[in-house]
This record gives C-alpha cells, sequence and structure tokens, in this order.
C-alpha cells in the first residue's frame, strides 16, 4: 500500500509565524504554505487547536483551528485538511458536528475531522473551561465521538449522557455529496481511545513518530476491531514527524542552522529541529511504515518564510514510498 503523506501549516501554535507583524499577512503566510502543499501533490494540510503558543504561553499569534479550516479549504482545490486534533473541551460536541459538516461542503468533501480529549491544561483553564479530571475528560470525549457519530448519521438523533444531551438536532446537510466528514481520532489510549477508533474513526493518529509505540498501538488496534468486527484496513493509521528540516542539496547543518528566522541562535536551532537529509527522513519514515503507519503527517520548519521545503519533501521523500 502506498504512504500517504500530510503536512502541518505554520499557525503560530510553535512559534512559526514570529516575524510577520500584520496579522492579515500572518494568515496568508499560512495560506501560501497550504497553496505549496496543495500544488506539491500532498494529501493534507493539517492544523492545531490551540491558543496558547508553546513551549510557553506568549503575546504572539495562534490562530484558531476551525476558523482556519475553513478559510484553508476555500484557499486550496485538492488538498484534504485537518485538524490534529480538535479538542473535545473546547466545543459542545454536537455544535462540533454541525460546523465540520458546513466546512465539508465549502471544501466539497476534503474535510477531515480530527478529534481528541485534550490535554493542554493552562489553555482550559485560561479560557475558562475547568479542567476535568482524565476520568471525566475521557467520560466526555466517549459520549462525544458517540454523538457526533449519530449526528451525521441520523436525521433527529437522541442522546442522554452523562456529559451531554441532545435532542432531535437536525444537522442538515451532514456534508458533501450526501456523505459525512472523516472522523479522525487522535490519541493512544489502549482501553479508551483505540477501542473508540475502532467503532467510530475513519482514522488516527498515534505514536508520534516512534516505531515501538506505533507497533504498540496499532496492536492493540486490530484486537478491539476484531471484537467488534471490524476490518481494520478500513481505518487509516497515521503518525505525526514533527520538526523536521530537510536539507537542500549541497546544504550544511551549519548552513541551515544559520539560515532560519532570528527567533533562534544556530545552536537552539539544532536542538529544536531534526536536521535530515533526504536519505535521514526516509530512513526515519520507513521505520514508522515498517511498524504499521500508512500515514505520514510532517511538520516542516520555516514555511512562513519560505515554502521551497514543501516541494523539497514532495520530490525527494514521498516518491520513494509510492
Amino acid at each position: 500500500m502506498a504512504v500517504k503523506f500530510g503536512v502541518f501549516v505554520p499557525q503560530g501554535w510553535k512559534m512559526d509565524l514570529v516575524g510577520i507583524p500584520d496579522p492579515s499577512e500572518q494568515y496568508e503566510a499560512m495560506s501560501r504554505a497550504a497553496r505549496a502543499a496543495d500544488e506539491a501533490g500532498f494529501d493534507s494540510i493539517w492544523v492545531y487547536d490551540h491558543f496558547h503558543t508553546v513551549p510557553e504561553p506568549t503575546l504572539e499569534t495562534t490562530f484558531e483551528a476551525w476558523t482556519s479550516t475553513a478559510g484553508l479549504v476555500r484557499d486550496t482545490q485538492h488538498v484534504r485538511v485537518g485538524q490534529m486534533v480538535t479538542c473535545n473541551g473546547y466545543r459542545n460536541p454536537a455544535l462540533l458536528a454541525k460546523m465540520a459538516s458546513t466546512v465539508d461542503a465549502m471544501a466539497h468533501g476534503r474535510l477531515i475531522c480530527g478529534l481528541g480529549a485534550g490535554w493542554y491544561e493552562h489553555e482550559w483553564r485560561a479560557y475558562g473551561y475547568g479542567y476535568p479530571d482524565v476520568p471525566v475528560r475521557m467520560g466526555m470525549f466517549r459520549e462525544a465521538c458517540e454523538i457526533i457519530h449519530a449526528m451525521w448519521t441520523e436525521d433527529k438523533p437522541t442522546f442522554q449522557g452523562k456529559y451531554y444531551t441532545i435532542d432531535g438536532p437536525i444537522n442538515v446537510p451532514k456534508g458533501a455529496g450526501g456523505g459525512h466528514p472523516d472522523l479522525w481520532i487522535g490519541g493512544g489510549g489502549e482501553k479508551v481511545t483505540l477501542k473508540l477508533v475502532a467503532k467510530y474513526a475513519d482514522g488516527c493518529n498515534v505514536g508520534g513518530g516512534n516505531p515501538e509505540t506505533i507497533r504498540r498501538k496499532v496492536e492493540v488496534l486490530h484486537q478491539h476491531c476484531a471484537a467488534l468486527g471490524r476490518d481494520p484496513n478500513e481505518i487509516t493509521v497515521s503518525t505525526s514527524v514533527e520538526d523536521i528540516h530537510l536539507l537542500a542539496p549541497g546544504e550544511s547543518p551549519d548552513q541551515a542552522a544559520a539560515s532560519m528566522p532570528n527567533q533562534y541562535t544556530p545552536e537552539q536551532y539544532r536542538k529544536r529541529f531534526k536536521i535530515w537529509t533526504a536519505d535521514e527522513a526516509v530512513a526515519q519514515i520507513q521505520q514508522c511504515v515498517d511498524a504499521g503507519a500508512n500515514y505520514i503527517i510532517v511538520y516542516l520548519a520555516g514555511l512562513a518564510h519560505n515554502t521551497d521545503m514543501v516541494g523539497r519533501f514532495a520530490q525527494e521523500v514521498m516518491p520513494r514510498f509510492a
């Protein structure tokens, strides 16, 4: 099976819009990266669902995920657009299902709705969501998956749960062309999350690029699929390989570290990013594929300032997995 590839666009969460002073120009930088990925042949582009920067909150831009998604599906033509992943605690799940259906129609069926339980505590508290403990967050997440699935497959669903209730909401359209968006679930929890993947999801995101973790999560997912009578081949298994600087031909790691936006010293840049040749990137990704991933989502350095790396990755890495 050929491996498909997605790429994160610069959104601000990783301080990747620093150096562009105007907010509208920051969005245009994100849009340029999206269009470059579209033209280069990536299968998808992705945004994070966060409100504050990492590794710590700063007074720097972080664009909201779903309004960005809606903009990007109109800025592009072929590439799919997803969130890795929507934090369930930030939006009522019935509203999220309605939002996703609307954006899928805007996208002519190119939307992926990514969903996770959420983890970034200070964001939850800053925006007034509290921060429920893990069992509560997972209970909310379980109910949300059921509600979203019902909103996309039933005309007037009802649900009475511990955390959420719906009473016959009409969700028209459910998506583009009489269908509904794909649901991808992020997270590797073996008792709850991967069981939800087996029951409801079209795709998952596991392992964070670690082959041994991917292998273990795929094994557990197959066990859940067997218990539920579902074919695991129906589920896309993605993993994220992030913070890559793909070297240009003849470019040295020292030159790479010195060439990027000035919020990093060369030493900081070397520590922050994986500075790889194409062969090194292929070798690392191949380990993930051998472990069971069939979809790789990469974060490439510096795309807000220069999109050349998108084309280079598409030309030098992606064909090795066709």
